[in-house]
């Protein structure tokens, strides 16, 4: 019989770190009580700890790296239309 993958919510993975991050519990005894692996639990609280600083961020911060990465798309774009406009130009002055 072959098992499903079980989904956690947000709020619970949330809960689960929390109080992994409070340190009362060992991992292996909120493994125990939330019927989750450990190794679950560390994945889940390394990608949490990895994305904390994103909370912090302000909304000027996240603009600024929105318009920087807009302009680079533009520039990328405007780079290619003129790598294929000179393609182009070369594909037509070998043939004839």
């Amino acid at each position: 019989m072959k098992k499903s993958r079980r989904k956690f919510s947000a709020e619970v993975k949330t809960k689960v770190v929390l109080e992994a991050l409070s340190e009362r519990m060992t991992a292996t005894e909120l493994a125990q009580k939330y019927e989750i692996h450990p190794n679950q639990i560390a994945l889940w609280k390394r990608e949490f700890l990895d994305h904390a600083a994103d909370v912090f961020k302000s909304g000027k911060q996240e603009q600024q790296e929105q318009q920087q990465s807009q302009e680079d798309i533009a520039r990328l774009y405007r780079k290619i239309g003129q790598l294929q406009v000179e393609n182009d130009f070369l594909k037509k002055n070998l043939l004839s």
